[in-house]
């Protein structure tokens, strides 16, 4: 980050503390930063701490008659590479999404043309409402990369989802929205559905697979990196949702296949979720364990969200399938790929641990051909598909 120019917006919140640590480790990591202090922020650290260890002018007020003279809430603005702003208060998160500009930091937020990334910190009651669910879906869909908070013990005595992520973690955020690769999907909207569906027996049981979600959810951040608008469409798993993308939650292969429909139109579709085939009705209780007696369950076949979308009059411009096969893989898979309609099937055999695991080793189906790669961490493999969706459709 040597000579890059961070400019930093510190909200009204008990983890403003920490925008004071995130200011030495960018400055020792060559990195610039001026500091923008909101009046509810100066409520916890001041200005005078901000200036020692930023080394640098703590602007607060938007009508500074000397600053003001040169417009400077408009070169605060347009000066940095990077707007940061943390702790991102529910309040503040409001402001930026409904598009106010009440006090100098709203004001330079819409004003400025740079990349804006916020790093939000709240009680768990006010991460989970409703209003603030959409004022980040809001600011996601505007271009903004809104991190998910950490979920642990808060100030206010509650425990949950809410609290600031880690410095690092933070700091490792900045590093790739500074990052020297061109963002080459910006403009693009890509929907990724990624993990498992569960499919209810009764109130206690379901029918499930292994799928971990790793692969799906590396690829949305994946694409998320190269500038796309990721709608990630996640089955039931404890995974962190990647930074800048926008996660949609689902259980059951039935809110899967609605979830994709409202998410189009979108200009690809990585399917990688492990949908269950079939689902069962589920009973309103606990079916009881009986001596002597099997429970009998008639199955219905789930809807095939890969083939409905290759039909869909809002067809994505690149469809791309996964394929888990156990053997005849790349067969499986270039068979899968004429059925369902699909552009590209990623085959991959998971015969192993590769469902649960970090590393995958891919078979890349196309109208061209069979493409195998080498075993790799599954990062990686997102890297290089989202690379190549970019040559599709950048």
């Amino acid at each position: 980050m040597v000579g890059k120019r961070i400019l930093l917006i510190v909200g009204g919140g008990i983890a403003a503390y920490k925008a004071c640590e995130m200011i030495r480790e960018l400055r020792r990591q060559g990195a610039s930063v001026r500091c923008v202090l909101t009046a509810g922020g100066a409520q916890f650290v001041t200005a005078m701490t901000l200036g020692a260890l930023s080394e640098d002018k703590v602007y607060t007020d938007l009508f500074d008659l000397k600053d003001e003279a040169e417009m400077g809430h408009i070169q605060l603005s347009r000066e940095a590479d990077l707007v940061v702003v943390c702790p991102a208060t529910a309040d503040l998160m409001a402001k930026m999404a409904a598009g106010l500009a009440d006090d100098l930091a709203t004001t330079l937020l819409l004003a400025t043309d740079k990349p804006v990334l916020a790093a939000p910190a709240m009680n768990v009651r006010m991460w989970g409402h409703a209003a603030t669910k959409r004022n980040v879906a809001r600011l996601r869909a505007d271009g903004v990369t809104v991190l998910e908070p950490d979920e642990g013990p808060m100030a206010c005595g509650e425990y949950g989802p809410g609290r600031l992520p880690e410095v690092m973690a933070i700091v490792d955020a900045i590093r790739g929205q500074l990052g020297d690769a061109p963002r080459r999907l910006t403009g693009k909207h890509v929907i990724v559905t990624a993990g498992p569906t569960h499919e209810p027996i009764d109130p206690v049981r379901y029918i499930a697979n292994r799928s971990s979600g790793r692969q799906g959810f590396a690829i949305a951040g994946a694409l998320a990196a190269l500038g796309a608008r990721v709608s990630l469409i996640g089955g039931p798993v404890s995974l962190p949702t990647p930074p800048g993308v926008d996660r949609i939650d689902v259980e059951t292969a039935l809110q899967m296949a609605n979830a994709v429909e409202n998410a189009l139109p979108a200009d690809a579709a990585v399917l990688v979720a492990a949908v269950a085939d079939w689902r069962t009705d589920r009973a309103d209780r606990k079916i009881k364990k009986k001596a002597g007696s099997l429970p009998s369950l008639m199955l219905k076949e789930n809807p095939d969200i890969l083939a409905g979308l290759s039909r869909h009059p809002r067809r994505p411009e690149l469809l791309i399938g996964f394929a888990a096969e156990t053997d005849a893989v790349i067969d499986h898979a270039v068979d899968k790929r004429k059925r369902k309609g699909a552009d590209w099937i990623v085959a991959n055999d998971v015969s192993g641990d590769v469902m649960g695991g970090t590393e995958n080793s891919i078979h890349l189906i196309t109208a061209a051909g069979t493409e195998s790669w080498e075993k790799m961490p599954k990062q990686e493999v997102a890297r290089r598909l989202a690379e190549k969706i970019a040559d599709a459709i950048a």
